[in-house]
């Protein structure tokens, strides 16, 4: 769990505030039983000193003595076997035992009664305390302490069980970037915060599905739509010599886009995941060549023999554009190929460009762009294709030269 969690905080502070009961409930405990201690102490240190000091000055129990003892419900055990059977009891218990210069004695404890037990100079006593009652706030103290500690469980559990569809909540957002939509988790019948904040969240989840869903179908309809007048223009082509190398250019891009749109709806449609494998950097250039049916002199190819881990189909279109626009822009009508240590460029002679790179990955760019018979998509579909195989597109302009770069993801 990390640190800057809120259940992280939330335990810690659970923790520290438990362990703080618990340590109140010690200190609290020893304190009342010190007490309990000096109150004894008290009460029966002057009755000890009282009937030490008596049988010693009058040679033992006289009646005087007994007559007084009597008054404070105090009872002398003459009997050695009851004597005998209080001392070994396994149910007696030492309370304390209280030394003094001259006389010492221990409180003993056994069932609801107090023992005194001490010596004198001529006889052992054990003296029993009638009037006794054995009272102590501990099993008060330990209530209280219950119910806090209970109430503090309580409410860290509440407050967790509350808590918890935000952990469910984040887990699902951090995947609504792979397109999952599935909020189904936000179901709670609560009003709190942060079950509305849920709620709200897929309610968001379920606009984004249904975009996405309108993006597909409209991309879909596009393709189908413009398929049906590229065939038929391809066919009345044919009956018209004269103008079939300029049509057959027309048709020839049409078609190209579609498949771009194709790849395009590829990727939303697999969630970004494609297969991907390793290459030579020639046979991707080789294919995406093939696709632009040009005249291979006016590509300039100097590659060395180095593999790049790509999906082919995707990469070699990506590829394409950029080749396709260089020769299109360029001066002489020449594009340079050739790679390093991984990287693939692409530079021809010409203007540069008049806006930052980032502008063009934008559809629809651009006024300049369409009157080169350019529909805007061609560095917007290539950033797409570049960006699900894990490369990304750089530009430089040095010399008169515009040279694009292609690598691998920092």
């Amino acid at each position: 769990m990390k640190r800057d969690s809120i259940f992280f905080t939330l335990g810690v502070t659970f923790f520290i505030s438990f362990a703080l009961v618990v340590v109140s409930f010690f200190v609290v405990i020893k304190s009342n039983y010190e007490q309990k201690i000096d109150h004894l102490e008290h009460r029966y240190f002057p009755i000890v000193r009282m009937i030490h000091g008596e049988c010693n000055r009058k040679g033992g129990v006289t009646p005087e003595l007994l007559q007084n003892l009597e008054s404070l419900n105090l009872e002398i055990l003459t009997s050695q076997q009851a004597i005998e059977q209080i001392l070994n009891s396994s149910k007696t218990e030492q309370v304390f035992h209280k030394r003094h210069r001259i006389f010492d004695f221990e409180l003993l404890l056994n069932g609801d009664n107090y023992y005194l037990h001490f010596n004198t100079l001529r006889q052992k006593l054990l003296i029993k305390d009638n009037d006794s009652q054995i009272y102590s706030n501990t099993i008060f103290i330990v209530a209280i302490f219950g119910l806090i500690i209970t109430a503090l469980i309580l409410s860290a559990l509440a407050t967790f069980k509350k808590l918890y569809p935000l952990k469910l909540l984040k887990n699902k957002v951090q995947r609504l970037g792979e397109e999952n939509f599935d909020f189904e988790c936000c179901n709670s019948k609560s009003n709190d915060e942060v079950a509305l904040l849920a709620k709200e969240f897929k309610k968001s989840a379920a606009k984004l599905k249904n975009i996405k869903e309108a993006r597909n179908v409209f991309i879909r309809n596009i393709m189908h739509e413009l398929k049906t007048p590229i065939a038929k223009g391809k066919f009345l082509v044919e009956l018209d010599e004269a103008k079939k190398e300029d049509f057959a250019k027309v048709f020839y891009r049409l078609e190209s886009l579609i498949n771009e749109f194709a790849s395009i709806e590829e990727i939303i449609a697999t969630k970004h995941t494609i297969e991907k494998k390793e290459y030579f950097i020639l046979d991707v250039v080789d294919n995406s060549l093939d696709l632009l049916y040009i005249n291979q002199d006016k590509v300039n190819l100097e590659l060395k023999d180095e593999k790049i881990s790509v999906n082919f189909k995707l990469f070699s279109i990506a590829l394409k554009n950029l080749i396709e626009n260089g020769i299109k822009y360029s001066s002489d009508g020449m594009v340079d190929i050739h790679n390093q240590n991984g990287i693939i460029y692409i530079s021809n002679n010409g203007e540069g460009l008049k806006k930052p790179l980032e502008e063009y990955f934008e559809p629809f760019n651009g006024k300049e762009e369409t009157t080169n018979g350019s529909f805007g998509l061609g560095l917007y579909i290539t950033k797409n294709l570049l960006d699900v195989n894990g490369y990304e597109l750089d530009y430089n302009y040095i010399d008169g030269k515009n040279i694009f770069s292609i690598k691998v993801k920092s």
